[in-house]
C-alpha cells in the first residue's frame, strides 16, 4: 500500500477537511491495539467515502468488511434522514468496541451491524441499495460483486477497496489474493450492466455505477 508518494499523500491530506475526534480516536486505536491496521480506511479514504454519501444522499448502504467502523461511520454522513446502513464482518472480535463506537457516534440508529459470514448473509437481505462498499476478501470480491451487483438500484454506486492491492496487480507472478483482484478489475471493466472508474487513492479504489439493469 506504501507506494504513492508519501508527500504527496501527506499534501492530500493537509488539504482535505479534517476526520472527526470520533474518527481520529478510531484511527489511533486501530494503529495502537488492532492487527494489520493498514486494512482501516484512514483520513483521506474516509473523507472520499464521506464525499460519495453526501453526493448520492442514499436511503440504503452496504458495507462488506466493517472492520474498526471507521468507513461506515464515514458513509453514514450522507445518509437521509430515515436511511440505513447495513454493514457486515466475520470478525467476533472487534464487535464490541465497534458497537461502541457507532453508539457515541450520532448514527446508531441508522446502522445494522451484523456479524457473520457476507456471502451468507447478502442473499437474506430484502433491500435495494444506492451505495455499496466491498472492503472484505479479496478471494471473494467476485462473488461479492455477484450477490449485490441485482440489489444495486439504477445510477447506484458500488465502490471497491484495495483493486491495485500494494502495485502487485502489475506483478509477472501475482499471488492468490491478486489474481483475485486482477479476475475482478477485469470482470467489472466488461460488465455492460456498470461504467467504471479504477481511482489511485490509496490502495486503489475501482469506482461502478449501474446503468443497466
Amino acid at each position: 500500500m506504501e507506494f504513492i508518494n508519501p508527500d504527496i499523500l501527506a499534501y492530500s491530506e493537509a488539504h482535505t477537511t479534517p476526520e472527526s475526534d470520533l474518527l481520529k480516536r478510531i484511527n489511533r486505536h486501530t494503529h495502537a491495539n488492532v492487527m494489520m491496521p493498514r486494512m482501516l480506511s484512514g483520513h483521506l479514504q474516509g473523507r472520499l467515502l464521506s464525499m460519495f454519501s453526501h453526493m448520492l444522499r442514499p436511503r440504503r448502504i452496504l458495507e462488506i468488511g466493517t472492520y474498526t467502523g471507521y468507513s461506515a461511520l464515514c458513509m453514514a454522513e450522507g445518509l437521509v434522514p430515515d436511511g440505513k446502513l447495513i454493514t457486515i464482518d466475520i470478525n467476533e472480535e472487534l464487535e464490541d468496541s465497534v458497537r461502541k463506537y457507532f453508539a457515541e457516534s450520532g448514527y446508531n440508529d441508522r446502522i445494522d451491524f451484523r456479524v457473520g459470514n457476507a456471502v451468507t448473509i447478502i442473499p437474506e437481505l430484502q433491500e435495494k441499495f444506492d451505495l455499496v462498499f466491498i472492503d472484505a476478501d479479496k478471494e471473494n470480491y467476485s462473488r461479492y460483486y455477484d450477490l449485490v451487483i441485482d440489489s444495486v438500484n439504477l445510477n447506484g454506486i458500488i465502490l471497491a477497496d484495495n483493486v491495485l492491492w500494494s502495485g502487485k496487480v502489475l506483478q509477472d507472478k501475482p499471488d492468490k489474493d491478486t489474481r483475485a483482484i486482477l479476475g475482478f478489475n477485469e470482470k467489472v471493466s466488461k460488465d455492460s450492466r456498470v461504467e467504471s472508474v479504477l481511482l489511485p487513492v490509496r490502495d486503489g479504489i475501482m469506482i461502478l455505477r449501474k446503468v443497466r439493469q
